[in-house]
């Protein structure tokens, strides 16, 4: 990566904290004390709930019966809406189901949950044009609902962004539903078919091929986002040219 990209990278990162920090001043009071003691339930679930194991859940199934992947699936797209870790839904569900129906769940509820976050986040009224009224908030957010699905696509590449972290931004966010759950689904799949397949049951052990398709699926989502903050770039300074250009009387 060249020193003007990461630059780039930089300023643009620095503008979307900025927008965040704006909103966050201009939150009502009531909204602001909701959403930290939202957060801090679901951090707190998630720290202190414990994940069950392979063997409970197939125990489960034995319980449940033929009704065990639905349930499982319902399961699953709920509790990862909260900063849950989502891996070890995608291991249970190449052990249970095997390979194609593992990663069909595993894509499938992950994508839901990352619809119902988007919309818990709009419901609560938390966007990004309404907290801050800002002109450069405006570009982004507007940026966002016409391309946002490349960001969504790009950050869902790179293992190390959290799953909930992406989904709670596209919420406050312009971007689309129907792009950002393509965009979803797309981006999971790799690393859900990888963790299905050679994670398995020896999902512990660090299998080789897991770590090369994270490390290439990463470097794919750092391209996409490079090549975003360039054209955005790009197009804000087209903008601003045009902006600038005087008037030519007739």
């Amino acid at each position: 990566m060249t020193s003007p990209a990461i630059s780039k990278t930089t300023d643009t990162v620095r503008g979307v904290g900025a927008a965040l920090r704006g909103a966050l001043r201009q939150a009502s009071r009531p909204r602001l004390v909701v959403t930290v003691v939202g957060i801090t339930i679901l951090v707190a679930v998630a720290l202190l709930v414990p994940l069950p194991t392979a063997v409970e859940m197939r125990d489960w199934a034995r319980s449940v019966g033929p009704w065990f992947p639905l349930a499982f699936w319902l399961v699953h797209a709920v509790v990862t809406v909260p900063p849950f870790p989502r891996t070890a839904f995608t291991i249970a569900a190449g052990l249970l189901f095997g390979p194609v129906i593992g990663v069909a769940i595993a894509v499938s509820a992950s994508t839901a949950s990352a619809l119902l976050a988007l919309l818990l986040v709009r419901a609560t009224g938390w966007r990004l044009h309404r907290l801050d009224r800002r002109r450069a908030v405006a570009r982004l957010d507007e940026r966002l609902r016409e391309r946002g699905w490349l960001a969504i696509l790009s950050l869902r590449f790179i293992p190390a962004v959290p799953f909930a972290a992406i989904n709670y931004a596209a919420g406050a966010s312009a971007v689309r539903v129907a792009p950002y759950l393509a965009a979803t689904i797309v981006g999971l799949l790799p690393g859900t078919a990888a963790v299905v397949i050679l994670g398995n049951a020896f999902a512990g052990d660090g299998n080789p091929l897991l770590v090369l398709v994270s490390v290439c699926t990463g470097a794919l989502g750092l391209c996409g986002l490079i090549y975003e903050v360039r054209k955005y770039r790009q197009h804000h300074a087209a903008q601003q040219a045009v902006e600038r250009e005087p008037v030519r009387s007739v």
